[in-house]
């Protein structure tokens, strides 16, 4: 086998383990699948580690969630990753409050180019959503929630 036939083959079972392509020929489809899966969960953990209450709002659920989500995507890192689904969510209105709120921290901290990787604010910003006002000015982020209305008796 020529170094470019060993490379385009280890390319196609990059591919079946992490974004979903068919097994390349010679190789077990049981076991690459099983491998995948494999990935993929450790990837949700990973991506758990870095977005917390993302994770923890989908309770039991959030491996299958995650994996159905990053089946056919390749990993961009934990952060990013994390960042991609939280607001795929939040477009289709099924992020939780408290995932809002932690994309919006992140929001105000971190800004993604296209392609590219986090870089910092260095401007202030703000994210508001229901209830929730998240600001950073000069690195400091300030996260104010509206104080529930009182009842009068």
């Amino acid at each position: 086998m020529s170094r470019e036939d060993l490379a385009r083959a280890q390319a196609a079972l990059v591919a079946a383990l992490v974004a979903g392509a068919a097994p390349p020929p010679g190789f077990d489809p049981t076991g690459v699948r099983a491998a995948a899966a494999a990935l993929l969960r450790k990837r949700a953990g990973e991506v758990a580690g870095a977005w917390p209450v993302l994770a923890a709002s989908f309770g039991s659920r959030w491996t299958v969630t995650f994996g159905r989500w990053a089946a056919t995507r390749p990993t961009r890192g934990s952060l990013r990753d994390g960042w991609d689904l939280a607001r795929q969510l939040r477009a289709g209105g099924a992020l939780s409050l408290a995932g809002l709120e932690e994309l919006a921290v992140r929001e105000v901290r971190w800004r993604y180019r296209p392609g590219g990787e986090a870089r910092r604010r260095r401007l202030p910003a703000v994210r508001r959503l229901r209830g929730v006002t998240v600001v950073q000015v000069l690195g400091r982020v300030r996260v104010r929630r509206a104080r529930p209305a009182r009842g009068r008796s």
